[in-house]
């Protein structure tokens, strides 16, 4: 997913205006057109069309020394950083503001995030009652009573402990028990053996001992710290399952009775646990990994006491480095960030707080924006691109050489039943509960993440909430959820840098908004994972044997395809890890074409700014994703993200796409060639 923030800007003349594409053509000189003028027309689109579209802008706007990236989301991320520093400024510069307002939580949170010298006289005073509790722990039974209040402020070890959606009874709430999260970023690091992840994993124990030493601990006493959290982490990982392995939801969905779990790991009276964690009579859990229990039972048993006490400071420490101290932030900051990322230099202090205001105060800063900066007929224009790409997944399920009648049918049940979310939740979530004050930082976001955590508990026994969202109205991003099959898109998806107070046209709307929001997320309810949750967004097998098959043959073909990508020296694109997002966009890269075809722009045989309107689609297409990353940067996403780095998020899907070829010669010999007989086909 897009991570980022966008500001709404802009939209009245967008919404009022989306189909009349030759208004825009009679005045598309009078501006730079940002998908035209980001061409590097030294390199042949055949040779690599994401460069070819998006190097010309690469070019001119190097990766900052604060940031990892750079490029379209880059962009935008600075606009609202502008934006929502103003309403941050604006809401702490009224220290009168009623106590327990939206505005009033907002201005104190980012005051405190901005008051450095309270910060800085504080130190860790703020975790001493946490580190006081670990040090007290006697037995395992405290032990674990600890690593559950500790889970109740996100500062999550040892195990993995969640109220989700039941994946085979999607109409109930069900405890989740899992893998633990670890100080590296994914489980591979503490086990390949190549240069690179074998330095990562040397600075990984420095950072840890520095860490230690910047918190008081005994001299001498760091560096042995550091060996039992990298020791405990390790023999964890080794039991924790890779990416690829976590994708299949029936291997994740190990449903047992509570007296079951506690066989698996005897030492662990989960009774008493899950009572801690605050849920009392709970009969049953899903255990994603049982394997993973297991050796936490033999690592319980291995480690001493006093290895597990090292290990839940780590864990409090780490969970909160970024909220303390200078120098704790600064080597947090140089880990995470420089080492993992080849981030040079920290971003200003206010953008750090605003982001982090935005993140935790989401849901109310979202209704400023919906009542002050976004116009009417949001929600109506999303859905009709969001309906019109359905209509084209409709004509495509119908016409499948590859599926039987009786699976086309259930196929289109579903697609006919996927919930449309867009613009903003009709419900906003009641965080009146939460206190924030202007004086103390840490303490704010521990009580976020308390808040956050009682959010959740209080799903448990109780009906699932259908209107809930997991985005803000400003979020640029958009998700689709199996268990309640609905896509949700945040209203500020239609904004297209570039293009402000003037409406995109069709090509644009249709290459961005249609295909790689509307028909990458539609797609998701139709990879290797959404395609195995039925039209009630339950784990069922809905496929005759026979096409269940002819499917996977198919998804095989695009693991293969992106397997072959090199990213960095050796490293190559991960074709099983990735192949949900891969399919994701080729589906919406060929629906949002097809709907595109059915306007007037995309009918025209008319040039615009000198290139055909199917020409002008894919370029669109390519300033979607129109993202350079740091080498550091894109070593980590391929260890641990599911998505492909954008040059392939570009190449790929469109090596796949015929009309492509078409549209720029694409031509044997060319890289961007592919034999049609390995063109991947699905949707």
């Amino acid at each position: 997913m897009r991570k980022i923030f966008l500001f709404i800007s802009a939209l009245t003349t967008i919404f009022y205006s989306c189909n009349n594409t030759s208004e825009n053509q009679n005045t598309k000189d009078e501006f730079i057109d940002p998908i035209t003028s980001h061409i590097d027309s030294s390199i042949s689109p055949g040779e690599n069309f994401f460069l070819y579209a998006n190097n010309g802008w690469f070019k001119k706007h190097p990766i900052p020394s604060s940031e990892k990236s750079n490029g379209i989301f880059q962009t935008i991320q600075d606009t609202i950083n502008e934006s929502i520093k103003k309403i941050c400024e604006s809401a702490a510069a009224d220290s009168k503001s009623e106590k327990g307002s939206n505005k009033q939580k907002i201005g104190d949170l980012y005051f405190s995030g901005m008051d450095t010298i309270s910060i800085e006289k504080a130190g860790i005073t703020g975790l001493k009652e946490e580190f006081t509790k670990i040090d007290n722990i006697k037995n395992t039974s405290e032990l674990l009573g600890v690593v559950a209040e500790l889970n109740k402020i996100n500062a999550r070890s040892m195990f993995s402990f969640y109220v989700i959606r039941d994946d085979k009874k999607s109409s109930q709430y069900v405890v989740s028990l899992g893998q633990a999260s670890l100080g590296l970023p994914e489980r591979d690091y503490y086990f390949n053996t190549d240069s690179r992840t074998i330095n990562i994993r040397n600075e990984y124990v420095k950072h840890v001992h520095k860490m230690f030493d910047l918190i008081g601990t005994e001299k001498g006493t760091s560096e042995k710290s550091a060996t039992s959290v990298m020791t405990i982490e390790t023999m964890l990982a080794k039991a924790s399952r890779k990416m690829e392995d976590l994708r299949d939801p029936y291997k994740n969905y190990n449903k047992m009775s509570v007296a079951s779990i506690n066989k698996i790991t005897p030492s662990i009276n989960w009774n008493e646990t899950l009572s801690k964690l605050g849920l009392k009579n709970v009969d049953s859990v899903v255990v994603g990994q049982p394997e993973f229990f297991s050796q936490l039972e033999t690592t319980l048993k291995k480690v001493q006491l006093a290895e597990w006490k090292v290990y839940l400071k780590w864990t409090l420490l780490n969970s909160y480095a970024k909220d303390l101290n200078k120098e704790i932030e600064n080597q947090n900051f140089y880990f995470y960030s420089t080492v993992l990322d080849g981030i040079k230099e920290q971003k200003p202090r206010w953008k750090t707080i605003v982001e982090t205001t935005n993140e935790s105060l989401g849901e109310l800063i979202g209704q400023v924006y919906v009542t002050d900066y976004l116009p009417k007929g949001t929600k109506e224009k999303l859905l009709e691109i969001g309906n019109n790409i359905r209509d084209i997944y409709a004509e495509h399920i119908k016409k499948l050489d590859w599926m039987s009648d009786a699976t086309k049918q259930k196929a289109m049940s579903k697609l006919n039943k996927i919930v449309m979310k867009v613009g903003y939740p009709d419900k906003w979530k009641d965080m009146s509960s939460l206190e924030i004050s202007r004086d103390n930082y840490l303490q704010n976001m521990m009580y976020i993440e308390k808040w956050e955590y009682n959010f959740m508990i209080n799903k448990y026994g109780k009906p699932v909430d259908l209107t809930e969202w997991e985005m803000y109205p400003q979020t640029y991003n958009a998700y689709y959820n199996p268990a309640s099959n609905e896509i949700v898109v945040p209203a500020c998806n239609i904004i297209v840098p570039g293009f402000e107070g003037r409406m995109p046209d069709d090509a644009v709307l249709y290459g961005i908004i249609g295909g790689s929001t509307f028909g990458h997320e539609i797609t998701h309810g139709f990879d290797d994972q959404g395609s195995l949750y039925d039209e009630n967004g339950n784990l069922s097998d809905w496929w005759t044997i026979i096409d269940r098959s002819r499917f996977v043959a198919r998804t095989k073909l695009i693991v293969e395809q992106f397997n072959n990508y090199v990213v960095l020296d050796s490293m190559h694109v991960r074709g099983e890890n990735t192949q949900g997002e891969n399919i994701a966009d080729l589906g919406g890269v060929i629906m949002g074409y097809e709907a595109f075809k059915k306007t007037k722009q995309g009918q025209s045989k008319e040039l615009y700014n000198g290139y055909t309107s199917d020409q002008r689609y894919f370029l669109a297409y390519a300033y979607a994703w129109m993202v350079n990353r740091t080498d550091a940067s894109l070593a980590k996403q391929i260890m641990s993200d599911v998505h492909s780095p954008a040059e392939f998020r570009i190449n790929g899907p469109l090596s796949d796409v015929d009309e492509f070829y078409t549209a720029f010669n694409i031509k044997q010999g060319d890289k961007m060639y592919r034999d049609k007989k390995i063109r991947v086909k699905i949707w």
